[in-house]
């Protein structure tokens, strides 16, 4: 696990949540009895068919095991420590290059499909010969991603299928202190 990376994630949800006091919509989703999440704040739902929720630290129910299993490969920590950390929504972010949403799991049925998920794109940089990275984050533009090198813990932005565009930080917790949160909505 990252601590550097856990302190970065607290802080940037931290932040998130003081913006959605004035942007309420950031934490309103539709209320899904079949999809159950420890992030619901109510089954109650609003004028719009919204119901509140917010991030919810997990308790030690998920780690990326079943990955580096599959994979055969160690996980770099940064990525298991923000994948472990919290149950939420994706979590909508901006640069000064652009919007993105960072990916969270809901549920831990969530963080199954999420685990598949990687499986297939490392399974692809495999059969490409490119290097091993793991994707994190969704930009605004389309086919592009933000992963992380499992090797170096850079941050890179890539094309799908391609090898990743340009080196955007040295590592996840510093790009995650760059962030601001959005209340865009367009990703």
């Amino acid at each position: 696990m990252s601590e550097s990376v856990t302190k970065a994630l607290d802080n940037f949800i931290q932040k998130y949540q003081i913006v959605a006091e004035s942007h309420p919509q950031l934490l309103k989703t539709e209320y899904d009895a079949q999809w159950p999440s420890d992030c619901y704040m109510s089954t109650e739902s609003d004028v719009d068919n919204l119901v509140p929720w917010q991030p919810v630290k997990q308790q030690g129910n998920a780690n990326l095991d079943a990955l580096s299993a599959a994979l055969e490969m160690q996980i770099h920590p940064d990525l298991v420590s923000f994948y472990s950390r919290y149950w939420s929504n994706n979590l909508n972010a901006k640069t000064a290059k652009g919007d993105l949403q960072l990916l969270q799991a809901w549920n831990q049925e969530d963080f199954e499909r999420l685990q598949q998920n990687l499986i297939g794109h490392i399974l692809m940089k495999r059969r490409l010969k490119q290097p091993e990275t793991l994707f994190f984050a969704l930009t605004d533009e389309d086919d592009f991603i933000l992963t992380l090198d499992n090797k170096s813990g850079e941050v890179l932005l890539e094309q799908v299928g391609l090898l990743p565009k340009e080196v955007v930080a040295v590592d996840l917790a510093t790009f995650i202190d760059s962030l601001e949160p959005s209340t865009s909505r367009t990703i």
